[in-house]
């Protein structure tokens, strides 16, 4: 029995110090992503520096003094989104907010990772920034500002097959290296080359694949062309006229300072709100015109490869039982059924953080919280629509004229 507990003991200690040795091998490889590797997956802090994104003065939206939706439905929308362990849930019918919940732990002000919700606000700045003269046309090549891809074949890349996902980049997916292109995009202390730096695998515009390089290297243009910082210019262009208070963007790192743009723009679920109201409102915030109507509609049209993605923006057009991302990974989102309304357009950040539009119902859903790996992306939102639409009909029904007919 000595022996046992012995060799016990000594394989512990022999699986301790391959650990730590393992560890210790990385930190002097890559001392950032090591440690952020270990603080990022373990202790839920942030992939590196925050930057201020500046918002402006306040817009109080208001709440519905009598609801459209029902106190069962609603009920059920707060009980489905407790069991995913959900921070926020916001449900905005017409010009009011019908439900506003924050669970225990969370409120209004509090600040939830979004994961790739950020890439839907880069579809909106891209459009803002045509508009504003910095980037000449969505057909531009690419290389017209990332002069990296000039000499080669990704010179043939344009801004609209990079908003499409169809680019034909290579790129990386997680892996077992943890030192490879997936977590230095991800966790590296300077992200740029990550990004730039991929060979062209396929003809641009003949494959779809979501892939997070290209929405990195779309920030990167837009700071080129600008000629502001990233966080600047999406203050200025864009969250200055949300009325919804400050932002951050998370940096790669203090020394080389670019935003991840691919991900991690870290606002209040009332921010998102506002965003997804761009959507719903043609661009506009309140009386003002904060993004071309003509390019709200064009981020919603579905591309040829991939009828469910616009510009670095979800669509529910057609249906399918698991919506994948790309060829290279097994992550996949359910949708139990297909999605009632016929225009559904949404953010879609990794684990359940979503914004869903439907324009045609007057409806933005925003939901915020834990990794959820079985969130179903129909449920909160036929669940609302049906209600809607059951109360559409049943108001048309009582409203109509008496027949004059015996």
């Amino acid at each position: 029995m000595k022996f046992f507990f012995a060799l016990i003991k000594t394989c512990l200690l022999l699986v301790v110090l391959v650990i730590v040795g393992g560890l210790g091998t990385l930190y002097y490889l890559d001392p950032v992503v090591t440690e952020r590797l270990i603080t990022v997956t373990l202790l839920g802090e942030k992939s590196g520096p925050l930057e201020l994104v500046a918002g402006g003065p306040l817009i109080d939206t208001p709440t519905a003094a009598e609801h459209a939706l029902s106190a069962a439905a609603l009920r059920q929308a707060v009980a489905y989104a407790e069991e995913s362990g959900t921070h926020a849930l916001i449900v905005y019918h017409d010009d009011a907010i019908e439900l506003e919940r924050y669970y225990p732990g969370y409120g209004a002000s509090h600040i939830s990772s979004t994961q790739s919700m950020h890439k839907s606000v880069l579809a909106i700045l891209v459009g803002i920034a045509i508009e504003e003269g910095f980037l000449g046309s969505i057909d531009d090549p690419a290389a017209k500002y990332l002069p990296e891809w000039a000499d080669d074949e990704r010179a043939k890349i344009t801004l609209r097959q990079m908003l499409r996902q169809t680019s034909g980049i290579d790129f990386a997916t997680f892996g077992i290296n943890p030192l490879g292109g997936f977590f230095q995009l991800m966790l590296g202390a300077d992200v740029t080359p990550a990004a730039l730096n991929l060979p062209l695998e396929v003809e641009p515009g003949t494959r779809f694949d979501y892939t997070s390089a290209i929405a990195q290297d779309m920030g990167l243009i837009i700071q080129r062309a600008t000629g502001m910082r990233y966080a600047e210019y999406l203050s200025q262009a864009l969250w200055t006229h949300l009325g919804a208070g400050d932002a951050y963007v998370v940096l790669d790192s203090e020394q080389h300072g670019m935003a991840r743009t691919s991900c991690c723009l870290e606002a209040t679920p009332r921010a998102w709100l506002h965003v997804g109201l761009l959507h719903l409102n043609d661009g506009r915030i309140g009386d003002e015109q904060v993004v071309p109507a003509q390019w709200m509609h064009d981020i919603a049209v579905a591309g040829k490869h991939n009828p469910n993605y616009g510009y670095f923006t979800w669509l529910g057009t057609e249906y399918e039982l698991y919506r994948t991302y790309n060829r290279k990974t097994s992550t996949r989102v359910v949708h139990s059924e297909p999605f009632v309304a016929d225009d559904v357009r949404f953010f879609d950040g990794f684990g359940g953080q979503r914004v869903y539009i439907v324009p045609s119902r007057r409806l933005v859903i925003v939901r915020i919280g834990d990794l959820a790996m079985n969130w179903d992306d129909s449920y909160l939102v036929n669940l609302l629509v049906r209600d809607l639409d059951k109360s559409a009909t049943a108001n048309a029904v009582t409203t109509a004229p008496e027949s004059d007919q015996p």
